[in-house]
C-alpha cells in the first residue's frame, strides 16, 4: 500500500530494438569519455550504486530499467530513491538491456546521472588533510580500488593528475562501487596540484623507490599530507617525484620489489590512519 503513495514516474512503450536512438545514445556514453563530458553525463549500473550516488545528491536524468531483470521489488526502491518529476523511466527488453550492461549478473538497472565537477580550489580542507594524488592513471579499475580505500579512510579527498582515463568512466564507477560519489575527486595538472599543495602547506610523500627513500612507517602522516602514487608501468614522473618533500617505500621481504598500486596505496593510507587515530 506504502508503494501506492510514491510519485509514479511516466511508463513509455518497451523498447525492444538495440537500434533505438536511446540505445545508440546510451552506447555512445558508455563507450567515449568525449561524449560523456560534452554532454556532463555518467553511466551507473545497479542499484547498490546508484543508491550510494543518490545519497551523494547526484542527479538521475534518466532510468532504464529492465523488468525482468529488475523484477517488481527493485522498481519499487527504484521509484522511492529517484521520486517523480525530473527523472526519466525508460524500459527496455532483457536483449536490450544486456547488450547496454557491462557487467555480468546485472540486476537490470542502470542510469544516466550528472556526475559532480569539481576544481582543486573547491575542495574544503580540514586543519590537516589526508589527500591521495595519482599521477596518469590510466585503469578504470585501479582507480575505483583506490576510492573505495578512500571512503573507507575518509581521506580528505583523491587528487589525479594528468588522467589518462575518465574519472566517471562506468567501469571505474562499477570498481569503486559507487565511492567516487562519496570521495571528493578531481583532475588536475601536475603544476597546479604543485602550486596548490605550497599554498595549502600540504607535504607530500612520494611513493618511489629512490635512494633518499625511506620505509613509509618512519614518516609522520597526522599534519596536512598527501600520499602521491604513480603508475604501475612507469612510476612517478621525475618532475613530480622531485617536487615532493619526501620519497617512501614499502619494504619488500620476498622476491618482487612491487606492489599493485591499489594495494600500496591502501596500506600507506592506514598506516596514515592509524597514526592519526593512535595521536588524537
Amino acid at each position: 500500500l506504502c508503494g501506492l503513495l510514491l510519485p509514479l514516474l511516466p511508463m513509455p512503450d518497451l523498447i525492444t530494438s538495440p537500434q533505438n536512438p536511446r540505445i545508440k545514445h546510451l552506447l555512445r556514453l558508455q563507450q567515449k569519455s568525449s561524449e560523456r563530458r560534452a554532454q556532463g553525463l555518467t553511466i551507473v549500473e545497479g542499484l547498490r550504486e546508484l543508491t550510494i550516488a543518490r545519497g551523494a545528491g547526484v542527479p538521475v536524468v534518466t532510468l532504464f530499467v529492465c523488468p525482468e531483470l529488475a523484477g517488481s521489488a527493485r522498481q519499487q526502491e527504484l521509484r522511492a530513491l529517484v521520486g517523480g518529476g525530473a527523472t526519466e523511466w525508460v524500459e527496455v527488453s532483457r536483449a536490450v538491456f544486456e547488450k547496454v550492461a557491462y557487467r555480468e549478473g546485472s540486476d537490470g538497472v542502470l542510469a544516466l546521472v550528472q556526475p559532480p565537477q569539481r576544481r582543486l580550489q573547491d575542495l574544503p580542507l580540514p586543519a590537516a588533510p589526508l589527500l591521495l594524488v595519482l599521477e596518469a592513471v590510466e585503469k578504470p579499475g585501479n582507480l575505483g580500488a583506490i576510492l573505495r580505500t578512500a571512503d573507507a579512510a575518509q581521506a580528505t579527498a583523491v587528487i589525479v593528475c594528468d588522467p589518462r582515463t575518465d574519472l566517471y568512466n562506468p567501469n571505474a564507477i562499477r570498481s569503486s562501487i559507487g565511492c567516487i560519489f562519496t570521495v571528493p575527486t578531481v583532475a588536475t595538472t601536475r603544476p597546479e596540484l604543485l602550486s596548490w599543495c605550497r599554498q595549502h602547506g600540504i607535504q607530500t610523500y612520494a611513493a618511489a623507490l629512490t635512494e633518499q627513500a625511506v620505509p613509509y612507517t618512519t614518516c609522520n602522516f597526522c599534519g596536512p599530507t598527501a600520499l602521491v602514487m604513480g603508475t604501475e608501468a612507469d612510476g612517478l614522473t621525475p618532475e613530480l617525484l622531485q617536487a615532493c618533500t619526501q620519497s617512501i617505500i614499502i619494504p619488500m621481504r620476498g622476491a618482487i620489489d612491487s606492489l599493485n598500486v591499489s594495494t600500496a596505496t591502501a596500506i600507506i593510507t592506514f598506516e596514515a590512519v592509524r597514526q592519526r587515530t593512535t595521536s588524537s
